[in-house]
């Protein structure tokens, strides 16, 4: 088991490990949100994506941290060299990458676990908490 991790216990029963709770677990899309959005059908710009200002500082801050870093894109398997190669060149510090994200946007996440969403929307300026609306499951 990963040693950041905590065994968890529900009504006596073991369940998945957890971070502890001052820990976060992100995952961070690439195209659009780190460096300029890339389509997949365009795979040679890959490795000259220019990255946006701001992106690696913010990642890598968090990293420091002792946050888990995980990139979570759209690229395909194909595309790990051309990605990972753009990441490291750059001086981005990860803990992994999941390749094949659904395409499209309009997210909707179900999990038992907390999630968080943060919307990037053209820079990156320290995280601020805010109340939103959300959709839960109903009575």
């Amino acid at each position: 088991m990963d040693p950041s991790l905590h065994e968890a216990f529900d009504h006596g029963k073991r369940i998945s490990p957890q971070l502890p709770k001052e820990k976060r677990n992100f995952l961070i899309d690439i195209d659009g949100t780190i460096c300029e959005d890339i389509p997949n059908e365009e795979p040679e710009r890959m490795a000259t994506a220019a990255i946006y200002e701001g992106a690696l500082e913010f990642c890598n801050r968090f990293y420091d941290e002792g946050h888990i870093i995980t990139f979570f894109t759209s690229r395909t398997e194909e595309h790990r060299a051309v990605t990972t190669a753009w990441l490291d060149r750059h001086g981005f510090r990860y803990h992994g990458i999941l390749f094949g994200k659904p395409r499209g946007g309009n997210y909707h996440w179900i999990d038992n676990h907390i999630v968080r969403a943060t919307r990037y929307d053209g820079k990156f300026t320290p995280l601020v908490e805010r109340d939103a609306k959300i959709e839960v499951f109903g009575e």
